[in-house]
């Protein structure tokens, strides 16, 4: 069995070889196409020259970073060759507006038609060719795991009689989905089952352990013996690890009281895990969310020195505020703001804060007001803790108190926590748990539309809200 890693360098190092075949090719016909056989002394000539071996190293390394922004290798090994078509052919056209403005433009051809028919032709070759090679790696994974050669470690997290009948429905079908069960896992140990399984059956409580030692790739649940409360919690004792999560689309269908496409093909199931976003945004939102912090933190820094030497002024106590918060997959995280309350606030236990809340400091009302506390998570945004937008991030105190009355809150870690959220921008600060399950709902729309566009949206009412002064 191949690994992921090794298996994606094969992708990277297939997709610059045909990237280079693509260039090659177009620059021979380049060579006939523009009549530049005057000027070298030879096809061998023209391709030895200086500028010709420059773009055969530029234009290749140049489409690699084009495929990783497309996110083509998020995923390795259960590839759509359908998504693999369109993402190659989108990377096509965005490296061949690239080449135009960066080579292209500046050759002197007097027929503009002639140009555009090589433009035509470099999106063509560079389709067909690095399609072609992708389509050989992606049959064979293909093959390899419906016949059973490359399987995944995989646990059935329960022992119901659902759960033997899913292991038996997999090992069954003709064309394998790629899950090689090893085991189950014992959700309920006080009321374990005593009917004979056919595999080992590990406990819950040393799961973290099992998944390290027997290279757990994947987990199927099956529903709870004790129901849907139960599910839920299991799931968020789940998501620490970091691995796919699949439940069945009944399951799904009792905590959200929605639909969801699944898996057409073979047994249908969901992986809560993560969020329903396409390979290419969720990539450029994290490059975009990095290149952006960056930034911020650059130009504001001076803005920070001053907001620093107000606050040790204002009140007793240090310039930044930090506090344990859960994010992606139910990871713990330090989040950082600058202090707008006196050191003593939460002397008694955790509180949020309200209207008028005598704990704020002075300025630390001004900061609340235009949310300029909550700059120095561009920092969290950097360090991969947070993104610029997606639902907020509780404290594990809170989460438990909302999980009571809205189970669905853990599909909310599917997706990495945000400086800003749409349930942001409707509610602004939560007060009490109450509001916190109000803005909910926009956070699970927001984790089932993501893109570019509700992105832009939600920043531009978030600044429109700094600007006015309306985040108190």
């Amino acid at each position: 069995m191949i690994s992921a890693k090794r298996y994606r360098t094969i992708y990277v190092l297939t997709d610059f070889l045909t990237a280079n075949i693509a260039w090659l090719v177009f620059n021979i016909l380049r060579y006939h196409m523009l009549g530049t056989q005057q000027y070298f002394n030879g096809l061998g000539s023209f391709l030895t020259s200086h500028y010709v071996i420059l773009g055969q190293i530029f234009f290749p390394m140049m489409m690699l970073g084009v495929f990783y922004l497309s996110g083509y290798y998020a995923q390795v090994f259960f590839k759509s060759r359908l998504d693999e078509l369109i993402n190659t052919a989108g990377s096509a056209i965005a490296g061949t507006i690239l080449i135009y403005f960066i080579a292209l433009i500046n050759d002197d051809i007097p027929d503009r038609l002639r140009n555009y028919e090589l433009l035509m032709i470099l999106f063509s070759l560079m389709t067909v060719i690095v399609y072609c090679g992708r389509a050989v790696l992606t049959n064979m994974a293909a093959r390899n795991i419906h016949r059973r050669r490359w399987q995944f470690n995989t646990l059935i997290v329960g022992t119901s009689t659902a759960a033997t009948e899913l292991a038996q429905r997999l090992n069954s079908m003709k064309k394998a989905m790629g899950f090689k069960i090893v085991g189950y896992v014992e959700t309920c140990p006080e009321s374990a089952t005593a009917r004979p399984l056919d595999l080992p059956v590990y406990p819950i409580d040393k799961l973290p352990e099992i998944v390290a030692d027997l290279s757990i790739a994947h987990l199927l649940v099956t529903p709870h013996r004790h129901g849907m409360k139960a599910s839920v919690d299991l799931l968020n004792k789940l998501f620490p690890l970091d691995l796919p999560v699949y439940i069945s689309p009944g399951l799904y269908h009792m905590i959200t009281a929605s639909t969801r496409i699944s898996n057409i093909v073979g047994e249908p199931l969901i992986d809560v895990s993560r969020a329903v976003i396409s390979p290419m945004t969720l990539t450029i939102k994290r490059v975009s969310d990095v290149i952006i912090s960056s930034v911020a933190l650059a130009v504001l820094s001076p803005f920070f020195l001053i907001i620093a030497a107000v606050i040790k002024l204002d009140s007793r106590g240090p310039v930044f505020y930090r506090q344990r918060r859960i994010g992606y997959h139910k990871r713990p995280f330090n989040i950082y703001k600058f202090r707008s309350m006196r050191i003593d606030a939460e002397e008694t236990g955790p509180a949020l804060s309200s209207l008028n809340d005598p704990r704020v400091t002075p300025f630390g009302r001004f900061l609340r007001k235009y949310r300029i506390d909550e700059l120095p998570q561009f920092w969290n945004v950097i360090r991969g803790h947070m993104s610029l937008v997606g639902p907020r991030p509780e404290r594990e105190y809170y989460i438990q108190q909302i999980i009571q009355r809205a189970p669905y809150y853990s599909l909310i870690h599917q997706v990495r926590p945000g400086i800003t959220s749409w349930g942001m921008v409707k509610h602004g600060y939560a007060s009490n748990v109450d509001e916190m399950i109000k803005r909910l709902p926009y956070d699970l729309l927001y984790i089932e539309n993501i893109s570019f566009s509700v992105d832009l949206k939600i920043l531009f009412y978030t600044i429109s809200t700094v600007l006015t002064g309306k985040g108190v």
